[in-house]
């Protein structure tokens, strides 16, 4: 019986994860793709845009609130795998989007035990980057223990595949000094692809067998625990994968209790929704978000907003801020935009989203 391939995309706030997804699910024609989208916040944000942008094509979007993926308190995981297992003649390939301030290596350590591995094999673990901000030395760490540099870290050594994103305007010292940067941070790095506006080849980017034993084909399974909840037979012979293997360059460790959730280990990123009811202005409200980003520490604001015309779909890392009008027949519903940063103030920002685009905000 052959297992559903998975692939694993990681990537700090902000790197391009979901319009990478985006770009697949409109590429991947021939493919039927579940998508599982797990976000750090009150509200599923990249998961709409994934709806909006496959409505056409032939994915289903699953939206996994937990920020926790896959550890031990999340209720949502192994149902929603389990869901997708009864339903495996109608699914060629599982994606699965990490919240931009987790680490992959829980759903890499639950894919490859006992109770998954035999119905589950993992395809490839993708570490998407945003390049300019690579570069500029965003990720360095201004202090030891620095928040963001350690995250960055160790998304980029728990993949196989970093795809250098953005890189519109870089010539080839730019790229050849970014892909430095990553071969310093993470060497056991397999693969480094490039990538215009999140755009990658299905064929780098699914069925790569990266994690298939050297040498055997598919990987057949003996006697082990069948999946909880499902009357399921088990296969033949073999022992499951070890953490996390780069083709022979040696096993990683990744425990569960080793990395646990940044989010419980410094209560300082922080996320909320801030909403309104009224009518946005695009020029406005773009100009209002440079202005709060350079004030308040925010390292990711996305969401949607009414406007005249339309629904206005913004998204901005740190003061790039891209605001864009729908198309008139997007169902307008009252503005939200999830903010996520480090030690942001709620209040702060909301004073300012009312004083600088003359709307009621809360």
């Amino acid at each position: 019986m052959n297992r559903i391939p998975v692939t694993l995309i990681t990537g700090f706030l902000g790197a391009g994860k979901t319009t990478l997804l985006s770009n697949l699910i409109r590429t991947s024609r021939n493919r039927r793709l579940a998508i599982l989208v797990n976000e750090f916040g009150e509200v599923s944000i990249d998961g709409a845009l994934l709806r909006d942008d496959g409505r056409s094509a032939d994915a289903e979007i699953h939206d996994l609130p937990n920020g926790l993926i896959a550890y031990g308190d999340d209720q949502d995981f192994l149902p929603t795998l389990q869901v997708l297992w009864a339903r495996r003649e109608q699914i060629d390939h599982i994606l699965i989007e990490t919240s931009g301030l987790a680490l992959p290596t829980a759903v890499m350590e639950r894919l490859q035990g006992d109770d998954l591995a035999p119905y589950f094999v993992l395809d490839a673990t993708l570490a998407v980057v945003d390049t300019p901000l690579l570069l500029a030395g965003d990720f360095d760490p201004a202090t030891d223990g620095d928040p963001v540099a350690s995250l960055f870290r160790q998304q980029l050594a728990s993949a196989d595949i970093v795809v250098l994103n953005k890189i519109g305007g870089l010539d080839d010292d730019a790229l050849l000094d970014a892909e430095a940067r990553v071969r310093g941070l993470a060497p056991a790095i397999r693969f480094i692809e490039l990538a215009h506006d999140a755009r990658l080849d299905t064929r780098l980017t699914l069925g790569l067998h990266l994690h298939e034993v050297a040498g055997s084909g598919h990987r057949h399974y003996g006697p082990v625990a069948t999946l909880p909840g499902l009357n399921l037979r088990p296969l033949s012979d073999q022992r499951p994968l070890d953490g996390h293997s780069h083709g022979g360059l040696g096993a990683h460790s990744h425990g569960l209790a080793t990395h646990r959730h940044f989010h419980e280990q410094d209560p300082g990123w922080q996320s909320f929704t801030v909403s309104s009811t009224e009518a946005q202005d695009a020029d406005t409200l773009r100009r209002a978000l440079i202005a709060i980003a350079r004030c308040e520490p925010l390292l990711r604001i996305k969401g949607f907003a009414p406007a005249t015309g339309g629904r206005l779909r913004i998204q901005a890392v740190r003061s790039r801020v891209d605001v864009q009008l729908q198309d008139a027949d997007t169902p307008v519903r009252p503005a939200q935009l999830v903010c996520i940063g480090y030690h942001p103030s709620r209040p702060r920002v909301i004073e300012q989203l009312n004083e600088l685009t003359g709307t009621r905000w809360r």
